[in-house]
Protein backbone atom coordinates (compact mmCIF):
# COMPACT_ATOMS: atom_id res chain seq x y z
CA UNK A 1 0.00 0.00 0.00
CA UNK A 2 1.10 3.17 -0.80
CA UNK A 3 1.98 6.09 2.35
CA UNK A 4 2.89 9.40 0.96
CA UNK A 5 5.18 11.59 3.75
CA UNK A 6 3.84 13.19 7.05
CA UNK A 7 3.13 16.20 5.75
CA UNK A 8 0.63 18.79 6.46
CA UNK A 9 -2.58 18.79 4.54
CA UNK A 10 -2.68 21.36 1.89
CA UNK A 11 -4.44 24.68 1.99
CA UNK A 12 -6.05 25.29 -0.60
CA UNK A 13 -5.51 28.97 -2.57
CA UNK A 14 -8.12 31.67 -1.25
CA UNK A 15 -8.90 31.82 -5.28
CA UNK A 16 -9.08 28.01 -5.52
CA UNK A 17 -11.44 27.75 -2.31
CA UNK A 18 -13.78 30.28 -2.95
CA UNK A 19 -14.81 28.22 -6.90
CA UNK A 20 -14.21 25.20 -4.99
CA UNK A 21 -16.32 25.82 -1.40
CA UNK A 22 -19.68 25.18 -1.10
CA UNK A 23 -22.06 26.63 1.64
CA UNK A 24 -24.41 23.69 3.01
CA UNK A 25 -27.11 26.64 3.13
CA UNK A 26 -28.10 26.91 -0.72
CA UNK A 27 -28.83 22.73 -0.19
CA UNK A 28 -32.82 21.43 0.10
CA UNK A 29 -33.22 20.28 3.25
CA UNK A 30 -35.48 17.91 4.96
CA UNK A 31 -36.34 17.50 8.43
CA UNK A 32 -36.98 13.74 9.12
CA UNK A 33 -37.55 11.71 12.70
CA UNK A 34 -36.23 15.39 14.19
CA UNK A 35 -33.27 15.25 11.84
CA UNK A 36 -32.45 17.66 9.27
CA UNK A 37 -30.92 15.97 6.25
CA UNK A 38 -29.59 17.74 3.12
CA UNK A 39 -30.13 17.31 -0.39
CA UNK A 40 -27.67 17.28 -2.85
CA UNK A 41 -25.52 15.15 -5.30
CA UNK A 42 -22.74 12.78 -4.67
CA UNK A 43 -20.18 15.39 -6.77
CA UNK A 44 -21.03 18.37 -4.65
CA UNK A 45 -20.37 16.43 -1.25
CA UNK A 46 -16.88 15.32 -1.68
CA UNK A 47 -16.20 18.94 -3.34
CA UNK A 48 -18.01 20.53 0.10
CA UNK A 49 -15.63 17.87 2.81
CA UNK A 50 -12.63 18.80 0.84
CA UNK A 51 -13.22 22.52 0.67
CA UNK A 52 -13.62 21.84 4.62
CA UNK A 53 -10.35 20.37 4.37
CA UNK A 54 -8.74 23.47 2.84
CA UNK A 55 -10.24 26.43 4.70
CA UNK A 56 -9.61 24.14 8.33
CA UNK A 57 -13.42 24.34 9.15
CA UNK A 58 -14.02 21.62 11.60
CA UNK A 59 -17.02 19.25 10.33
CA UNK A 60 -18.78 16.39 11.90
CA UNK A 61 -20.57 14.23 9.12
CA UNK A 62 -22.92 11.11 9.69
CA UNK A 63 -25.12 9.23 7.29
CA UNK A 64 -29.14 8.66 8.63
CA UNK A 65 -30.41 5.38 6.97
CA UNK A 66 -33.51 3.20 8.26
CA UNK A 67 -31.61 1.24 10.72
CA UNK A 68 -30.33 4.64 11.92
CA UNK A 69 -33.58 5.88 12.75
CA UNK A 70 -34.86 2.70 14.63
CA UNK A 71 -31.68 2.73 17.05
CA UNK A 72 -31.68 6.75 17.82
CA UNK A 73 -35.13 5.85 19.11
CA UNK A 74 -34.46 3.57 21.96
CA UNK A 75 -30.48 5.22 22.30
CA UNK A 76 -30.16 8.40 23.89
CA UNK A 77 -26.38 8.39 23.58
CA UNK A 78 -26.87 7.61 19.79
CA UNK A 79 -29.17 10.69 19.19
CA UNK A 80 -26.98 12.69 20.88
CA UNK A 81 -23.97 11.95 18.49
CA UNK A 82 -26.98 12.54 15.68
CA UNK A 83 -27.55 16.05 17.15
CA UNK A 84 -23.81 17.21 16.96
CA UNK A 85 -23.33 16.37 13.50
CA UNK A 86 -22.51 19.10 11.32
CA UNK A 87 -23.57 17.48 8.40
CA UNK A 88 -26.24 14.54 7.98
CA UNK A 89 -27.11 12.91 4.79
CA UNK A 90 -30.38 10.60 3.75
CA UNK A 91 -28.92 7.18 3.07
CA UNK A 92 -30.63 4.50 1.24
CA UNK A 93 -34.66 3.44 0.42
CA UNK A 94 -36.19 3.91 3.31
CA UNK A 95 -35.04 7.34 3.85
CA UNK A 96 -36.29 8.07 0.92
CA UNK A 97 -39.86 6.26 1.06
CA UNK A 98 -40.56 8.33 4.34
CA UNK A 99 -39.81 11.86 2.57
CA UNK A 100 -42.66 10.74 0.13
CA UNK A 101 -44.75 9.87 2.65
CA UNK A 102 -44.47 13.82 3.94
CA UNK A 103 -44.75 14.88 0.18
CA UNK A 104 -41.03 15.73 -0.16
CA UNK A 105 -38.44 14.23 -2.26
CA UNK A 106 -34.70 14.21 -1.16
CA UNK A 107 -33.07 13.90 -4.38
CA UNK A 108 -29.85 11.79 -5.11
CA UNK A 109 -28.97 8.79 -2.71
CA UNK A 110 -26.06 10.09 -0.91
CA UNK A 111 -24.72 6.68 0.95
CA UNK A 112 -21.12 6.95 1.57
CA UNK A 113 -20.66 3.53 -0.42
CA UNK A 114 -21.51 5.68 -3.40
CA UNK A 115 -20.10 9.13 -2.16
CA UNK A 116 -16.78 7.61 -1.67
CA UNK A 117 -15.19 7.12 -5.41
CA UNK A 118 -16.13 10.92 -5.44
CA UNK A 119 -14.42 11.53 -2.80
CA UNK A 120 -11.15 9.76 -3.54
CA UNK A 121 -11.04 12.06 -7.10
CA UNK A 122 -11.66 15.75 -4.73
CA UNK A 123 -9.26 14.57 -2.24
CA UNK A 124 -6.35 13.48 -5.11
CA UNK A 125 -7.05 16.52 -7.28
CA UNK A 126 -6.41 18.86 -3.71
CA UNK A 127 -4.02 16.96 -1.93
CA UNK A 128 -6.32 15.97 0.55
CA UNK A 129 -5.05 12.90 2.65
CA UNK A 130 -7.58 10.31 3.99
CA UNK A 131 -6.81 8.17 7.02
CA UNK A 132 -9.04 4.72 7.19
CA UNK A 133 -10.22 3.44 10.17
CA UNK A 134 -12.47 0.53 11.44
CA UNK A 135 -13.32 -2.91 9.97
CA UNK A 136 -11.95 -6.11 10.78
CA UNK A 137 -7.69 -6.44 10.79
CA UNK A 138 -6.93 -5.88 6.99
CA UNK A 139 -9.83 -4.39 5.86
CA UNK A 140 -9.14 -0.50 6.39
CA UNK A 141 -5.68 -1.66 4.61
CA UNK A 142 -7.66 -3.18 1.96
CA UNK A 143 -10.08 -0.36 1.18
CA UNK A 144 -6.68 1.63 0.93
CA UNK A 145 -5.26 -0.57 -1.00
CA UNK A 146 -8.06 0.16 -3.49
CA UNK A 147 -8.30 3.52 -3.48
CA UNK A 148 -4.51 3.87 -4.34
CA UNK A 149 -5.13 1.70 -7.19
CA UNK A 150 -8.04 3.83 -8.61
CA UNK A 151 -6.43 7.09 -7.71
CA UNK A 152 -2.91 6.87 -8.01
CA UNK A 153 -1.84 10.11 -6.72
CA UNK A 154 -4.39 9.64 -3.40
CA UNK A 155 -2.46 10.43 -0.41
CA UNK A 156 -2.89 7.62 2.29
CA UNK A 157 -2.56 9.30 5.84
CA UNK A 158 -2.73 5.87 7.41
CA UNK A 159 -4.81 2.68 8.47
CA UNK A 160 -6.08 0.88 11.57
CA UNK A 161 -8.59 -1.84 12.33
CA UNK A 162 -11.22 -1.58 14.81
CA UNK A 163 -10.11 -3.95 16.98
CA UNK A 164 -7.94 -2.46 18.93
CA UNK A 165 -7.74 -2.20 23.28
CA UNK A 166 -9.03 0.62 24.55
CA UNK A 167 -6.61 1.45 26.40
CA UNK A 168 -4.45 2.00 23.29
CA UNK A 169 -7.00 4.92 22.55
CA UNK A 170 -4.66 7.63 23.42
CA UNK A 171 -1.80 6.30 21.51
CA UNK A 172 -4.56 5.61 18.04
CA UNK A 173 -5.94 9.33 18.28
CA UNK A 174 -1.92 10.71 18.80
CA UNK A 175 -0.77 8.58 15.58
CA UNK A 176 -3.94 9.65 13.38
CA UNK A 177 -3.04 13.89 14.26
CA UNK A 178 0.36 12.76 13.53
CA UNK A 179 -0.39 11.51 10.15
CA UNK A 180 -1.80 15.25 9.85
CA UNK A 181 -4.94 13.53 7.99
CA UNK A 182 -7.66 16.07 6.25
CA UNK A 183 -9.94 13.07 6.38
CA UNK A 184 -11.05 10.57 8.37
CA UNK A 185 -13.09 8.02 7.82
CA UNK A 186 -14.56 5.90 10.66
CA UNK A 187 -16.16 2.29 9.74
CA UNK A 188 -17.28 1.30 13.28
CA UNK A 189 -20.44 0.36 12.21
CA UNK A 190 -24.02 2.20 13.51
CA UNK A 191 -23.98 3.32 16.65
CA UNK A 192 -20.65 2.61 17.54
CA UNK A 193 -18.62 4.84 14.80
CA UNK A 194 -21.38 8.06 16.11
CA UNK A 195 -20.52 7.29 19.14
CA UNK A 196 -16.51 7.22 19.15
CA UNK A 197 -16.45 9.73 16.92
CA UNK A 198 -18.62 12.15 19.51
CA UNK A 199 -16.21 11.27 22.38
CA UNK A 200 -13.26 12.09 20.80
CA UNK A 201 -14.03 14.47 18.34
CA UNK A 202 -12.31 17.50 20.62
CA UNK A 203 -8.96 15.15 20.89
CA UNK A 204 -8.99 15.07 17.00
CA UNK A 205 -7.37 17.31 14.69
CA UNK A 206 -8.58 15.98 11.24
CA UNK A 207 -11.22 18.75 9.89
CA UNK A 208 -13.14 16.07 8.67
CA UNK A 209 -14.65 13.63 10.53
CA UNK A 210 -17.07 10.80 9.07
CA UNK A 211 -18.90 8.01 9.86
CA UNK A 212 -18.95 5.32 6.84
CA UNK A 213 -20.50 1.95 8.60
CA UNK A 214 -19.54 -0.95 6.17
CA UNK A 215 -18.07 0.84 3.45
CA UNK A 216 -14.61 -0.82 4.18
CA UNK A 217 -16.38 -4.33 3.58
CA UNK A 218 -16.82 -3.36 0.10
CA UNK A 219 -13.63 -1.58 -1.08
CA UNK A 220 -11.42 -4.38 0.31
CA UNK A 221 -13.24 -6.73 -0.96
CA UNK A 222 -14.66 -9.11 2.23
CA UNK A 223 -18.06 -8.50 0.82
CA UNK A 224 -19.05 -8.25 -3.03
CA UNK A 225 -21.25 -5.79 -3.82
CA UNK A 226 -24.82 -5.91 -5.01
CA UNK A 227 -24.91 -5.73 -9.03
CA UNK A 228 -25.17 -2.52 -10.86
CA UNK A 229 -29.62 -3.48 -11.71
CA UNK A 230 -30.16 -4.74 -8.35
CA UNK A 231 -29.12 -1.24 -6.96
CA UNK A 232 -30.39 0.79 -9.55
CA UNK A 233 -33.71 -1.24 -8.05
CA UNK A 234 -32.88 0.15 -4.79
CA UNK A 235 -32.31 -3.32 -3.90
CA UNK A 236 -29.08 -3.53 -2.36
CA UNK A 237 -29.98 -4.17 1.46
CA UNK A 238 -31.77 -7.17 -0.11
CA UNK A 239 -28.25 -8.50 -1.72
CA UNK A 240 -26.64 -7.87 2.10
CA UNK A 241 -29.34 -9.71 3.27
CA UNK A 242 -28.60 -12.41 1.16
CA UNK A 243 -24.58 -12.46 1.69
CA UNK A 244 -25.59 -12.42 5.16
CA UNK A 245 -28.81 -13.70 6.73
CA UNK A 246 -27.83 -14.57 10.10
CA UNK A 247 -26.28 -10.98 10.85
CA UNK A 248 -28.83 -8.44 8.72
CA UNK A 249 -32.19 -10.54 8.91
CA UNK A 250 -33.41 -8.65 12.17
CA UNK A 251 -31.48 -5.74 10.95
CA UNK A 252 -33.76 -5.80 7.25
CA UNK A 253 -36.99 -7.63 7.91
CA UNK A 254 -38.37 -6.49 11.39
CA UNK A 255 -36.17 -3.33 11.36
CA UNK A 256 -37.79 -2.14 7.70
CA UNK A 257 -40.90 -3.50 9.36
CA UNK A 258 -40.73 -1.29 12.37
CA UNK A 259 -39.13 1.78 9.99
CA UNK A 260 -42.31 1.86 7.95
CA UNK A 261 -44.67 1.70 10.64
CA UNK A 262 -43.02 4.67 12.56
CA UNK A 263 -42.52 6.83 9.13
CA UNK A 264 -46.26 6.03 8.62
CA UNK A 265 -47.41 7.51 11.98
CA UNK A 266 -44.92 10.50 11.77
CA UNK A 267 -46.50 11.29 8.27
CA UNK A 268 -50.01 10.67 9.28
CA UNK A 269 -49.56 12.97 12.45
CA UNK A 270 -47.86 15.76 9.89
CA UNK A 271 -50.64 15.83 8.05
CA UNK A 272 -53.76 14.01 8.94
CA UNK A 273 -55.18 13.08 5.32
CA UNK A 274 -57.00 9.67 5.15
CA UNK A 275 -56.04 9.29 1.72
CA UNK A 276 -52.29 9.89 2.24
CA UNK A 277 -52.67 7.26 5.10
CA UNK A 278 -53.89 4.70 2.67
CA UNK A 279 -51.03 5.52 0.17
CA UNK A 280 -48.73 4.89 3.28
CA UNK A 281 -49.98 1.86 4.27
CA UNK A 282 -49.87 0.53 0.45
CA UNK A 283 -46.51 1.38 -0.22
CA UNK A 284 -45.58 -0.23 3.40
CA UNK A 285 -47.14 -3.28 2.09
CA UNK A 286 -45.34 -3.23 -0.88
CA UNK A 287 -41.54 -2.94 0.30
CA UNK A 288 -42.43 -5.55 3.26
CA UNK A 289 -44.22 -7.86 1.27
CA UNK A 290 -41.97 -7.40 -1.78
CA UNK A 291 -38.50 -7.86 0.21
CA UNK A 292 -40.45 -11.23 1.55
CA UNK A 293 -41.41 -12.80 -1.40
CA UNK A 294 -38.01 -11.99 -2.80
CA UNK A 295 -35.88 -13.38 0.07
CA UNK A 296 -38.61 -16.42 0.80
CA UNK A 297 -38.43 -17.44 -3.39
CA UNK A 298 -35.33 -16.93 -4.19
CA UNK A 299 -34.44 -20.52 -4.78
CA UNK A 300 -37.01 -20.44 -7.43
CA UNK A 301 -35.05 -16.89 -8.75
CA UNK A 302 -31.88 -19.15 -8.91
CA UNK A 303 -33.71 -22.21 -10.64
CA UNK A 304 -35.48 -19.97 -13.43
CA UNK A 305 -32.60 -18.29 -14.33
CA UNK A 306 -30.62 -21.58 -14.84
CA UNK A 307 -33.42 -23.06 -16.60
CA UNK A 308 -33.47 -20.28 -19.24
CA UNK A 309 -29.59 -20.47 -19.94
CA UNK A 310 -29.19 -23.86 -19.96
CA UNK A 311 -32.15 -24.06 -22.83
CA UNK A 312 -31.04 -20.75 -24.76
CA UNK A 313 -28.49 -17.91 -24.78
CA UNK A 314 -29.27 -15.03 -24.48
CA UNK A 315 -30.36 -12.70 -21.15
CA UNK A 316 -32.10 -14.77 -18.12
CA UNK A 317 -34.15 -10.98 -17.67
CA UNK A 318 -36.49 -9.25 -20.22
CA UNK A 319 -36.80 -5.29 -19.97
CA UNK A 320 -39.70 -3.94 -21.58
CA UNK A 321 -40.86 -0.29 -21.69
CA UNK A 322 -44.60 -0.16 -20.12
CA UNK A 323 -46.94 2.56 -19.04
CA UNK A 324 -47.26 3.35 -15.04
CA UNK A 325 -49.19 5.58 -13.48
CA UNK A 326 -50.61 9.34 -15.16
CA UNK A 327 -48.83 7.88 -18.82
CA UNK A 328 -45.19 7.93 -17.21
CA UNK A 329 -43.05 5.21 -18.96
CA UNK A 330 -41.05 2.30 -16.84
CA UNK A 331 -39.02 -0.37 -17.35
CA UNK A 332 -40.66 -3.60 -16.58
CA UNK A 333 -38.40 -6.60 -15.24
CA UNK A 334 -39.63 -10.22 -16.25
CA UNK A 335 -37.89 -13.57 -16.68
CA UNK A 336 -37.62 -13.80 -20.38
CA UNK A 337 -40.01 -16.45 -21.58
CA UNK A 338 -39.65 -16.18 -25.57
CA UNK A 339 -37.14 -16.25 -27.93
CA UNK A 340 -34.72 -13.14 -28.14
CA UNK A 341 -36.33 -12.08 -31.49
CA UNK A 342 -40.08 -12.09 -29.92
CA UNK A 343 -40.59 -8.66 -30.65
CA UNK A 344 -39.73 -8.69 -34.11
CA UNK A 345 -42.04 -11.51 -34.94
CA UNK A 346 -44.78 -10.31 -33.30
CA UNK A 347 -46.63 -7.82 -35.91
CA UNK A 348 -46.80 -11.24 -37.94
CA UNK A 349 -48.91 -12.98 -35.20
CA UNK A 350 -50.94 -10.30 -34.51
CA UNK A 351 -53.86 -11.44 -36.33
CA UNK A 352 -54.06 -14.54 -34.51
CA UNK A 353 -54.74 -12.78 -30.92
CA UNK A 354 -56.54 -15.12 -29.12
CA UNK A 355 -57.72 -11.64 -27.25
CA UNK A 356 -60.33 -9.19 -28.74
CA UNK A 357 -59.75 -5.77 -28.55
CA UNK A 358 -56.28 -4.09 -27.11
CA UNK A 359 -53.93 -6.52 -25.86
CA UNK A 360 -52.29 -9.45 -28.07
CA UNK A 361 -52.44 -12.37 -26.60
CA UNK A 362 -52.33 -16.05 -28.17
CA UNK A 363 -53.20 -19.27 -26.68
CA UNK A 364 -49.72 -21.76 -28.58
CA UNK A 365 -47.63 -18.73 -29.40
CA UNK A 366 -44.74 -19.94 -31.20
CA UNK A 367 -42.31 -17.70 -29.79
CA UNK A 368 -42.69 -18.86 -26.08
CA UNK A 369 -39.54 -21.33 -25.14
CA UNK A 370 -39.88 -24.82 -23.44
CA UNK A 371 -38.77 -22.65 -19.93
CA UNK A 372 -41.02 -19.81 -20.83
CA UNK A 373 -44.48 -22.14 -20.93
CA UNK A 374 -43.81 -23.50 -17.49
CA UNK A 375 -43.18 -19.97 -15.88
CA UNK A 376 -45.97 -18.68 -17.82
CA UNK A 377 -48.30 -21.16 -16.90
CA UNK A 378 -47.60 -20.87 -13.04
CA UNK A 379 -46.57 -17.04 -13.32
CA UNK A 380 -43.10 -17.29 -12.37
CA UNK A 381 -41.80 -14.77 -15.14
CA UNK A 382 -43.88 -12.27 -13.11
CA UNK A 383 -41.57 -12.45 -10.01
CA UNK A 384 -39.21 -10.16 -11.49
CA UNK A 385 -41.56 -6.98 -11.08
CA UNK A 386 -41.11 -7.26 -7.53
CA UNK A 387 -37.72 -5.36 -8.10
CA UNK A 388 -40.06 -2.54 -9.68
CA UNK A 389 -42.09 -2.84 -6.57
CA UNK A 390 -39.33 -2.00 -4.37
CA UNK A 391 -38.41 0.37 -6.53
CA UNK A 392 -41.80 2.36 -6.96
CA UNK A 393 -42.35 2.16 -10.31
CA UNK A 394 -44.92 -1.00 -9.61
CA UNK A 395 -47.38 -2.48 -6.50
CA UNK A 396 -48.41 -5.10 -5.67
CA UNK A 397 -51.94 -4.58 -6.31
CA UNK A 398 -52.77 -2.85 -9.61
CA UNK A 399 -54.14 -2.44 -13.22
CA UNK A 400 -51.61 -4.52 -14.95
CA UNK A 401 -48.83 -2.15 -16.71
CA UNK A 402 -50.14 -1.92 -20.32
CA UNK A 403 -47.10 -1.96 -23.62
CA UNK A 404 -47.15 1.48 -25.38
CA UNK A 405 -48.66 0.25 -28.43
CA UNK A 406 -51.82 -0.64 -25.87
CA UNK A 407 -51.74 2.53 -24.96
CA UNK A 408 -51.90 4.35 -28.10
CA UNK A 409 -55.21 2.32 -28.81
CA UNK A 410 -56.72 3.56 -25.58
CA UNK A 411 -60.49 5.37 -25.96
CA UNK A 412 -62.98 7.03 -23.93
CA UNK A 413 -62.88 6.23 -20.33
CA UNK A 414 -59.86 3.54 -20.77
CA UNK A 415 -57.15 6.09 -19.83
CA UNK A 416 -58.97 6.13 -16.48
CA UNK A 417 -56.92 3.18 -15.99
CA UNK A 418 -53.23 4.95 -16.00
CA UNK A 419 -54.75 7.08 -12.57
CA UNK A 420 -53.13 4.40 -10.36
CA UNK A 421 -49.72 2.70 -10.07
CA UNK A 422 -49.82 -0.58 -11.78
CA UNK A 423 -49.42 -3.78 -10.07
CA UNK A 424 -48.41 -7.31 -10.12
CA UNK A 425 -51.92 -8.49 -9.81
CA UNK A 426 -54.84 -7.08 -10.25
CA UNK A 427 -59.05 -7.87 -10.09
CA UNK A 428 -59.16 -9.42 -13.20
CA UNK A 429 -56.23 -11.53 -12.76
CA UNK A 430 -57.81 -13.02 -9.66
CA UNK A 431 -60.22 -13.56 -11.95
CA UNK A 432 -59.82 -15.53 -15.24
CA UNK A 433 -56.66 -13.67 -16.38
CA UNK A 434 -56.65 -14.13 -20.31
CA UNK A 435 -59.78 -15.23 -20.46
CA UNK A 436 -61.12 -11.75 -19.42
CA UNK A 437 -61.93 -9.64 -22.36
CA UNK A 438 -60.37 -5.84 -22.91
CA UNK A 439 -62.71 -4.44 -22.38
CA UNK A 440 -64.30 -5.81 -19.19
CA UNK A 441 -60.62 -5.75 -17.59
CA UNK A 442 -60.73 -1.69 -18.18
CA UNK A 443 -63.94 -1.65 -16.23
CA UNK A 444 -62.76 -3.85 -13.74
CA UNK A 445 -59.63 -1.88 -13.04
CA UNK A 446 -61.62 1.45 -13.16
CA UNK A 447 -63.89 -0.48 -10.35
CA UNK A 448 -60.40 -1.09 -8.35
CA UNK A 449 -59.11 2.57 -8.53
CA UNK A 450 -62.59 4.30 -7.12
CA UNK A 451 -62.49 2.03 -3.94
CA UNK A 452 -58.80 1.14 -3.51
CA UNK A 453 -58.02 0.35 0.02
CA UNK A 454 -55.30 -1.63 1.84
CA UNK A 455 -58.33 -4.47 2.58
CA UNK A 456 -58.91 -4.70 -0.63
CA UNK A 457 -55.32 -4.85 -1.51
CA UNK A 458 -54.74 -7.61 1.34
CA UNK A 459 -58.07 -10.12 -0.04
CA UNK A 460 -56.62 -9.67 -3.51
CA UNK A 461 -52.97 -10.57 -2.61
CA UNK A 462 -54.62 -13.73 -0.43
CA UNK A 463 -56.52 -14.40 -3.73
CA UNK A 464 -53.79 -14.53 -6.17
CA UNK A 465 -51.70 -17.77 -5.40
CA UNK A 466 -55.03 -19.83 -5.68
CA UNK A 467 -55.49 -17.89 -8.97
CA UNK A 468 -52.03 -18.81 -9.74
CA UNK A 469 -52.19 -22.57 -8.92
CA UNK A 470 -55.23 -22.91 -10.75
CA UNK A 471 -54.21 -21.58 -13.71
CA UNK A 472 -57.14 -20.14 -15.69
CA UNK A 473 -55.94 -17.78 -18.12
CA UNK A 474 -52.31 -18.64 -17.99
CA UNK A 475 -50.72 -18.76 -21.31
Amino acid sequence: MKHTPLNDFRLIPSDELNDLIGSVDPWAKTTLFNLPLFSTTRHEVARHIVAQVGSHKRSTINFVNAHCVNIQRGDAEYRKALDMSDLLLPDGIGMEAAAKMHGQELGENLNGTDLFPELCREAEEHGTRIFFFGGQTGVADGTADWAATHFSELRIAGTQSGYYNPEDEEALIERINRSRAGILLVGLGVPLQEKWIARNRHRLNAPVVMGVGGLFDYYSGRIPRAPKFVRTCKSEWIWRLAMEPRRMAKRYIWGNATFLVHASAEALQANGSAQRANNIAKRAIDIVGAAMAIFALMPIFIATAMSIRIEHTGPVFFRQTRIGADGTPFSMIKFRSMFVDAEARRAALLAQSNRSGTCFKMREDPRITRTGRFIRRFSIDELPQLLNVLGGSMSLVGPRPALPSEVSEYRGTHWERLRGKPGITCTWQVKGRAEIPFERQAIMDRAYLKRTNVWVDLKLLLCTPGAVLGGRGAY
